[in-house]
């Protein structure tokens, strides 16, 4: 498909010229006297390069500049003015103002085609960057991003850290037996369903994503309130799982819920060709091990959750329990979460 180029030039001479120098390269070509006009045709159509007079009638090719690189996809653009201006005060404004390159006039075609044509490939070069960078966020954690982020700028891994947050755990109860009695697509497509909702809950009440464990994630809540915060969303994603399975199989929304809190390592495991930047320590064992206690539909939380999330009156924590957990020496204190209940009163 052929590259959209704006040129916008108050002398009808200077835009047939450009016209048909690029039209001749093989681009569409879009003219305008003003700039006023070329917000207007920027705005209906998806210009991949912009050709710019400095003096406009009205509004300047400088402010029409700064207005495109306002126009979110008008970020990476190239935009080149087009100009007989040769002060260097007038660079210097161009250059603030956005824009990527200076022509003098009056043009030569080969410099024309060729430094718009390098631009062009430029910009297919960092558009291809953003478009990685936006699917990366899909496939590993805000941290992890980060993190990579500054490797990249650095060449510097961040050292291990020790921190205290909260470790939540989800998990579909027989889930095995789920896999092997029903289509492998359908299956897939449900869970997929599941784990999406609840990595937006995850964001929404400020946790991010660890790790998926097949049919479950871990997920973690640092900060102020990262107790309540971590309980509020595990109700919301017993809810929502009550929602998102209506009209299939009962099975698949037995999830069971493990939350703790306490002292964790955050930093990066693996060699130099395969990282994981992740979370370790007995702390996310018990977590875990707590989302193996929690009956389905229900969440189970440690004391310490308990005792740093107790103070919010949504929450209400109920049927306490000495629990043997595997791997620990000492039974462990748990709590059933739900949702307090409204007080009700006389006569209602």
């Amino acid at each position: 498909m052929a590259k959209k180029i704006l040129v916008v030039d108050d002398e009808i001479a200077v835009r047939s010229v450009i016209r048909t120098m690029l039209e001749g390269e093989g681009y569409e070509v879009f003219e305008n006297r003003t700039a006023e006009e070329a917000l207007r045709t920027a705005t209906v159509n998806e210009i991949d390069a912009f050709l710019l007079d400095i003096d406009l009638d009205g509004m300047s090719g400088l402010e029409l500049c700064r207005a495109l690189r306002q126009m979110e996809r008008y970020r990476l653009t190239p935009i080149v003015f087009v100009t007989g201006h040769h002060e260097g005060s007038a660079l210097e404004d161009g250059f603030k103002a956005g824009c990527n390159d200076f022509l003098l006039k009056p043009i030569q075609t080969t410099i024309l085609r060729v430094r718009l044509r390098g631009h062009l490939e430029r910009m297919e070069y960092m558009s291809e960057l953003e478009r990685v960078r936006r699917n990366l966020s899909r496939y590993v954690s805000t941290r992890t991003k980060a993190v990579v982020e500054n490797y990249s700028r650095t060449g510097e891994l961040p050292a291990p850290q020790e921190n205290d947050v909260c470790i939540c755990f989800t998990d579909i109860r027989g889930f095995t037996a789920l896999s092997e009695e029903m289509e492998s697509h359908v299956l897939f497509s449900i869970l997929s369903k599941f784990l999406a909702e609840q990595v937006k809950l995850v964001y929404q009440f400020g946790g991010y994503i660890d790790k998926f464990g097949g049919d479950g994630v871990m997920a973690i809540f640092d900060g102020p309130d990262m107790a309540v915060r971590s309980c509020l969303c595990a109700l919301r994603v017993i809810e929502s799982a009550r929602i998102l399975s209506e009209g299939e199989d009962e099975r698949v929304r037995q999830i069971g819920i493990g939350i703790h809190m306490g002292r964790v390592i955050i930093g990066n495991i693996g060699s130099s060709e395969h990282f994981d930047y992740s979370v370790i320590g007995s702390s996310v064992n018990l977590a875990a091990r707590l989302c193996g206690v929690a009956a389905p539909m229900t969440v189970v939380v440690s004391e310490v959750v308990r005792d740093g999330a107790q103070h919010d009156p949504e929450l209400q924590f109920h049927d306490p329990q000495q629990v043997p957990i595997r791997g620990f020496r000492h039974s462990v204190s748990v709590y059933k979460l739900s949702r307090s209940q409204p007080d009700m009163g006389p006569g209602e």
